[in-house]
């Protein structure tokens, strides 16, 4: 496993991160398996929200906690708030009563992380900064981020923080990746050349913000997984004979593409399966050339201008 310092006190995570949205569905027994599992595989990231299974997914992975108290110092663990009742929401006593009922579903006294769930074009930066604050000072947060922000609206909520933000969620696979596309179109007639992001991959490099990649196996919004997906023939083939010559699976092929990008790069899965959580964890030892890295963009059906 690769690791990776994530916040003011550079506390080093695995590259790979255990998203837990989908354990809302499982048993308890399963999720204290997938749990250590994890581990095991020396995966200490674990990334949650509150609106995760309605807070479910929190709840169990809480028992889990409770089952295993020693668990709490070997691992980081994130969480989201911001969402309800069809809004974006980052007013101070809502961010405040969120944190506070998170913690009691996951049964511990702080959150490594925590991110607001998407933009609220409403925002007040100085009140989500007297949030923080509070949060900061009674140690209930140790860091702070955001989640599908681009560049800009990250420099508003900044205007009004005392605190540097730590990482960005951004959806980005090898079949979904348009804050490339945009970069590599720069001044092109084209439809890729459009920068819907303002930038936000460069920003995050330039602020040393780890980027988080949500959906790493997804073709679009929740469009289904490109691995055998008969529309990407030439990807697919060329997974399966870089994952022969590495040695390992095309999954784990295609996380490892993510993380060649020279940023923090952070690959969060969303995977109940623990096979399929273990073809990720080998991921992170996995090196791609430039050329490799290039070919495989390029599998997808795109041409470099």
């Amino acid at each position: 496993m690769k690791y990776l310092e994530f916040g003011p006190e550079k506390d080093l995570v695995s590259v790979i991160g255990a998203g837990c949205m989908r354990i809302a569905g499982m048993t308890e027994d399963a999720v204290e398996a997938f749990v250590l599992n994890a581990v095991d595989h020396e995966i200490n990231f674990f990334d949650h929200a509150d609106i995760y299974g309605g807070g479910k997914s929190e709840l169990l992975f809480g028992s889990v906690l409770k089952k295993h108290p020693s668990l709490r110092e070997k691992i980081f663990i994130q969480s989201k708030c911001a969402i309800h009742d069809g809004l974006f929401d980052f007013d101070r006593d809502y961010i405040l009563k969120s944190v506070d009922g998170i913690l009691s579903r996951l049964n511990t006294d702080h959150l490594d992380s925590l991110l607001l769930h998407r933009p609220d074009a409403l925002m007040e930066p100085e009140e989500v900064g007297e949030a923080f604050d509070i949060l900061k000072a009674s140690g209930k947060v140790r860091s702070f981020g955001v989640s599908n922000m681009n560049r800009y609206q990250m420099e508003l909520l900044s205007s009004g923080l005392n605190v540097d933000l730590s990482a960005n969620q951004l959806q980005m696979s090898l079949v979904h990746a348009p804050m490339l596309e945009a970069g590599f179109n720069v001044n092109m007639m084209a439809d890729a050349s459009v920068m819907r992001d303002g930038g936000t991959l460069e920003y995050c490099r330039l602020k040393k913000v780890v980027v988080q990649t949500w959906s790493p196996l997804q073709i679009g919004y929740f469009g289904g997984v490109f691995l055998k997906d008969e529309r990407y023939p030439e990807l697919n083939a060329l997974l399966d004979q870089l994952a022969e010559e590495q040695h390992t699976t095309p999954d784990a092929i295609a996380y490892a593409w993510l993380l060649r990008y020279p940023a923090k790069m952070q690959v969060i899965t969303g995977t109940t399966n623990n096979e399929h959580l273990n073809n990720a964890a080998a991921a992170a030892d996995v090196v791609l050339t430039k050329k490799q890295w290039y070919d495989l963009y390029k599998a997808v059906g795109r041409r470099l201008p």
